[in-house]
């Protein structure tokens, strides 16, 4: 989402060619992880780069993978991240990183070529403290294929920059995110009570500071979606709840944009309820005429999806326009469960697992 830009300072550029620390949470990627290194070390930057994986305790030889990686790569470091939690992760690879300017990036993503060297351009140009660009989900399988056409949807998640903006400018937040390493020490890490929306909330923080976050068009990462149905909930629903929390923490900083699901979810609870009191002839009449208004959001909404899976952004085959029919109101009604349960209770202590084996247990 773009902002009015009401920054006052500009972040200090580094002298050139003082070097690039690309960090990695990573846990449970070892079919993502070869590929996304790989990209990463592809850049070519003006001066020494490093890679740090922040390893959480992973059951599918990820961590073996990412030894011999590591071994055969001197560029190639590695930390401990015993939580798995993201932000614990990523402030233990900050700190042991070497250079001026940090590179998020994710086990589940692939740089596009001359990503760095752009962001690095756009961050002096710019004088920016964070700059980002577009998250361009992709799928190999027809449902992951769904995921991510939800994701570069606008009806998908809600429209932010990042998921498919076309004009650069000063943003909320930043997917990823290229950072000068001076703020960050200026600001703090990355907090670690949040455990999803970590980077909404230290993007606030920077842009509180008086420091610009840069949306930038021209970068380009592809991501995976998860993988099933069940981890896709999962997923939502933790980062609703952890957005949930956000919203008790700081209010109306939140964009309104995150309120649709939770909006969409109270209306279907509602509709439910009605229903129930209707068919059970407690409600007639009348009073069941103007309780029928809340049928109404649901059936907009159940057309709207249906004409996003049937349209072209449904897919090309009957397959993937199924799954587009199912992973969209799966998404918005999880995050939105997730949302109103955070909103509520607090988040506390509710961690994504979509990446855990349903045998492995929590740290």
């Amino acid at each position: 989402m773009h902002v009015h830009d009401p920054a006052t300072r500009d972040a200090a550029t580094p002298p050139p060619a003082s070097g690039v620390s690309f960090v990695m949470p990573v846990l449970n990627e070892h079919a993502y992880l070869e590929r996304a290194v790989q990209t990463v070390l592809a850049q070519e930057v003006d001066g020494p780069s490093e890679l740090i994986l922040a390893l959480g305790p992973s059951s599918d030889g990820t961590t073996a993978l990412a030894r011999r990686l590591a071994a055969s790569e001197p560029r190639l470091r590695l930390v401990d991240n015993p939580e798995a939690h993201i932000p614990v992760g990523l402030n233990a690879a900050i700190r042991a990183s070497s250079y001026p300017t940090v590179i998020r990036v994710d086990a589940h993503s692939e740089l596009t070529p001359g990503y760095a060297q752009r962001a690095l351009e756009t961050l002096a140009r710019v004088r920016a403290a964070n700059v980002g660009g577009v998250m361009r989900a992709d799928g190999r399988t027809p449902f992951q294929r769904a995921v991510a056409r939800a994701y570069n949807s606008p009806i998908g998640l809600g429209g932010g920059a990042y998921h498919g903006g076309t004009h650069e400018g000063p943003a909320e937040s930043a997917y990823l995110g290229v950072f000068r390493r001076a703020v960050l020490d200026e600001v703090g890490l990355f907090d670690e009570s949040v455990r999803r929306g970590e980077d909404w909330e230290l993007n606030l923080r920077i842009r509180a500071a008086g420091y610009r976050v840069w949306f930038d068009p021209a970068l380009a990462v592809t991501y995976w979606p998860r993988e099933s149905w069940t981890r896709l909930v999962r997923q939502f629903r933790s980062t609703g709840a952890w957005r949930g929390e956000l919203v008790r923490r700081y209010g109306r900083r939140n964009s309104l944009r995150f309120f649709a699901p939770p909006l969409l979810v109270v209306d279907v609870a509602l509709a439910l309820v009605v229903g129930v009191l209707q068919l059970t002839g407690v409600l007639s009449g009348w009073p069941s005429a103007v309780a029928s208004v809340v049928y109404l959001p649901v059936i907009a909404y159940v057309l709207l999806i249906a004409g996003v899976a049937l349209g072209p952004a449904g897919g090309r085959g009957w397959r993937d326009r199924l799954w587009t029919f199912a992973v969209l109101p799966s998404m918005h009604l999880a995050w939105g469960v997730g949302f109103v349960g955070g909103a509520l209770r607090g988040a506390h202590e509710t961690v994504d697992t979509s990446r855990l084996d349903r045998n492995t247990p929590l740290p």
